[in-house]
């Protein structure tokens, strides 16, 4: 069986030294510097000396025997030294110096197959987020099988993946913890390399237009329709179904997604916070399972973490070039600078695709450009549609819905305001 060889090692990168350190269970080995390191490797540093293995020695210092320099902690019993140091001292020097160096030699070897191992498999596989930001590489999509690779959460950020990204790189045997192998890093994105794709422009970086093209929605509810012509929502909206308690927000909220859910090239995430415990066992039985479903006892934090994970993965699918939309339900349990951050991450990119955020709250929080407001007189009554027009509006109307769609939604609400008066 192989044994590492200094020339190899002096070859490697130092934390391809720190996971072999890591793996023979060497201590403090990333203070060493790269020498000493390879030199503790080899079992030719400190810790190889006098032929006496580190880890037992470490063990007969904390229980206190064959140190005889220090203070003792407690009286000891006559005899004074342990079995396992008397059965040291009766060992040969030599031999316990053939027997340390044989140790270091199988657990070296040992490390080296696994490490040549681990070097020469490679995964290919399709990307599937999780709710925590991870990912698992499907090696035989879409089912998943014993041979998926775990990807971190950090490389998922870093390479900008989303869902249906096709993938490769190097994998690591799964440690004893582990269920999974995990991906060591990233080397392709959809056959492209990957540092190619992580350099490319910053999200925030790219220019945004107002929204032109209408999110048609093309349903018979009375609300919808109100909602489709006279606060028309377009890909890139930052929208806001806003209105006081039981004025119909989560119901709003729900019609909309039935009615754009399997839209072809639009890909659409439902995201719950703060909601009741009732709302998401509904919300859950719908068509689109929410990626995240905390409840109003969930800590504002909490909240805030959930919504920041599905609002940047569409940030991953509109840089690409894709249209995507995310449905919160609701804002009103984070932080407000944290539901300002996901309304703020909405908008439609000049030369790259959207992200279309739609939430409710029971007040704007400004930057919107499309304010959906709720009547609640109208909902408690049973009366539709329950949309408060004066209380609505959308920026730019014109470029959803022409010159002419703008002046006629001028004129309903001359109309409004001539009969609240």
């Amino acid at each position: 069986m192989a044994v590492l060889e200094r020339s190899e090692l002096e070859a490697s990168p130092l934390a391809d030294l720190h996971a072999i350190a890591d793996q023979l269970g060497l201590d403090g080995f990333r203070r060493l510097r790269k020498p000493e390191l390879i030199d503790t490797i080899l079992g030719e540093g400190k810790s190889g000396q006098d032929g006496e293995d580190s880890s037992a020695v470490e063990r007969e210092d904390e229980s206190g025997a064959g140190d005889s320099d220090r203070p003792a902690a407690r009286p000891r019993r006559r005899g004074g030294r342990s079995a396992t140091t008397r059965s040291r001292r009766s060992t040969p020097p030599a031999q316990a110096d053939r027997s340390a160096s044989e140790d270091r030699k199988g657990d070296q070897a040992e490390l080296a197959e696994r490490t040549a191992k681990d070097a020469g498999a490679i995964a290919e596989g399709v990307v599937e987020l999780l709710g925590n930001g991870s990912a698992f590489l499907r090696v035989s999509p879409p089912d998943p099988s014993d041979d998926d690779v775990y990807i971190s959460a950090a490389q998922v950020r870093r390479c900008e993946l989303v869902s249906g990204d096709r993938v490769s790189g190097p994998v690591r045997t799964p440690r004893r913890s582990e269920r999974y192998p995990s991906l060591v890093r990233i080397d392709t994105i959809n056959g492209a390399s990957a540092d190619t794709v992580a350099d490319g422009p910053r999200y925030e970086d790219l220019p945004a237009v107002y929204p032109n093209e209408r999110l048609a929605l093309g349903s018979q509810d009375p609300t919808l329709e109100a909602i489709e012509w006279l606060t028309p929502l377009g890909l890139g909206s930052r929208a806001v179904i806003v209105g006081a308690a039981r004025s119909g927000k989560t119901e709003t909220l729900r019609s909309l997604l039935a009615a754009i859910h399997g839209r072809e090239g639009l890909e659409v995430t439902l995201v719950l916070a703060g909601s009741r415990p009732e709302e998401i066992g509904q919300w859950q039985d719908g068509a689109l399972a929410p990626v995240a479903a905390l409840s109003f006892a969930a800590s504002a934090d909490s909240q805030g973490q959930a919504v920041e994970r599905a609002v940047d993965g569409a940030k991953r699918v509109a840089a690409r070039g894709g249209d995507a939309l995310v449905l919160i339900d609701g804002l009103d349990g984070l932080h407000p600078p944290a539901a300002r951050k996901a309304l703020a991450a909405a908008r439609n990119l000049r030369d790259s695709g959207s992200l279309t955020v739609i939430a409710t709250a029971s007040r704007p929080f400004g930057g919107e450009t499309t304010v959906i407001g709720l009547d609640v007189a109208l909902t408690s009554t049973g009366r539709q549609p329950i949309l408060d027009l004066l209380g609505s509006g959308t920026l730019k109307a014109e470029l959803l819905v022409g010159e002419d769609g703008a002046q006629a939604i001028t004129q309903a609400r001359a109309t409004a305001l001539e009969a609240a008066s």
